[in-house]
């Protein structure tokens, strides 16, 4: 089964929790950093995958949320533009770095976590996307697809434990090859920071 079946078969988790999945706006900063705090704490900040990610913007169309019925944030998953390297010919090798991925700790268990994977690598993959490159547990993300099969060519701009470090091909064969140091490719953020803070100063 290809990557790709097996995402469009897998579409529609079980879950109690009813939610619906919109992409992010800028008025969602701030519920989402709160969320993020509180799911994962701040050391967040010091992983070695938010070197790939400081200073940058999501890859276009690739930034999701879960809100409740009544809109409250109770989930959201990022994904941004990364150069895995290059391969066997020295070509540069495009993908995806997923995460951080989070939900509320109130609804955790819920479904929502696995909604938003299922909706996150789905669009990822009608986009034209090759591949997803994340740092997780196996034992989570192995059911949406995902594993180290690809990656022992690969290293992160920092320490990561290598059972964690973990791809899913969205085009077959994309990251044969594939070897060297993960760098950022994607949109720089520096006006969006800039920028975004007033657009906030509303929301409550």
């Amino acid at each position: 089964m290809s990557a790709v079946d097996f995402i469009e078969q897998n579409l529609h988790p079980d879950g109690s929790q009813a939610c619906i999945i919109l992409n992010e706006t800028a008025q969602d900063e701030r519920a989402r950093e709160a969320l993020l705090d509180r799911a994962m704490g701040t050391s967040r900040r010091r992983k070695s995958s938010e070197k790939l990610r400081r200073g940058r913007l999501p890859s276009a169309g690739l930034a999701f949320v879960a809100r409740g019925e009544d809109g409250t944030l109770l989930g959201t998953v990022r994904l941004w533009d990364i150069q895995t390297g290059h391969d066997a010919a020295g070509k540069p090798v495009r993908a995806l770095l997923l995460g951080p991925l989070a939900v509320d700790p109130s609804v955790k268990g819920q479904g929502i976590g696995a909604a938003l994977m299922h909706h996150a690598t789905a669009e990822a993959a009608r986009l034209g996307h090759g591949a997803i490159i994340l740092v997780g547990d196996p034992e989570y993300y192995e059911r949406f697809g995902f594993s180290g099969a690809n990656t022992s060519g690969l290293a992160m701009p920092g320490p990561v434990e290598r059972r964690r470090f973990l791809a899913l091909e969205l085009k077959q064969g994309h990251l044969d090859g594939a070897h060297g140091l993960l760098t950022p490719r994607g949109r720089r953020s520096s006006r969006a920071m800039r920028v975004l803070p007033v657009s906030l100063r509303f929301s409550m």
